[in-house]
């Protein structure tokens, strides 16, 4: 643990500034990148000693990311600038993270799928209608909600869906849909809006691959049920 040493007590050239401008971000510990992220401590605290503060009160990096402007708040020292600074970097970091497993990823499977949308989607209050847009390689080119709302087929219109599809130059869709209540079983307008999509796919070249309805942490797939 850092106790009673104040900034200006480290040595300029071991500072976390100094570092990682000589050395990378990745030399850098989580504390000392998060020292950088709130520059500075408080009257009687170094900013590394409040940056070590904060990553035990949080119990480190994973529960520190999903905090609240409120939470952070609650620490000593942060106030809602530095609350703001952090939350800010952090979801950065995220965007960055998932450009780069959006670019990658490959849908072969339902269960591929699943995984890829279930944590977005599992917890959503609200119905949202999600459309990932694939390349010929099955490579996810992007993701877009295209309704939130209770799935009519009246509403979800296919002509925001391929809309999208064109401007992506997708080679094929995979759409998916939660039901808040946690039961992924399909009503017959999720098989209506579905077949009404895959009707629509086939007369403009995009295929409609399937229909996953969420659940929490259950999946059904339209197309392995024969609905579509």
């Amino acid at each position: 643990m850092v106790k009673n040493i104040r900034m200006k007590d480290i040595p300029q050239e071991d500072r976390p500034r100094e570092r990682l401008a000589r050395d990378g971000a990745s030399a850098l510990s989580n504390q000392e990148l998060l020292a950088i992220l709130l520059h500075s401590g408080t009257k009687n605290e170094s900013v590394m000693q409040l940056a070590e503060r904060l990553l035990c009160r949080f119990e480190g990096l994973e529960l520190l990311k999903d905090a609240s402007i409120e939470e952070l708040k609650q620490v000593k020292g942060i106030g809602a600038a530095k609350a703001i600074q952090l939350l800010a970097g952090f979801e950065l970091g995220q965007r960055m993270a998932r450009k780069a497993r959006e670019s990658r990823y490959s849908i072969r499977s339902p269960e591929d799928g699943a995984d890829y949308v279930m944590e977005e989607m599992r917890a959503l209050k609200q119905e949202h209608f999600l459309v990932l847009f694939l390349n010929t390689k099955n490579q996810v080119l992007h993701k877009k909600t295209i309704f939130v709302g209770s799935l009519n087929a009246s509403i979800v219109h296919p002509r925001e869906v391929f809309k999208e599809a064109v401007r992506q130059s997708a080679a094929s869709i995979i759409c998916f849909h939660n039901h808040p209540s946690g039961d992924p079983t399909p009503s017959r307008e999720d098989v209506d809006v579905t077949r009404r999509l895959a009707s629509c796919g086939k007369m403009l070249g995009v295929d409609v691959l399937d229909h996953i309805v969420i659940g929490d942490r259950r999946f059904i797939s339209l197309k392995k049920k024969g609905l579509m």
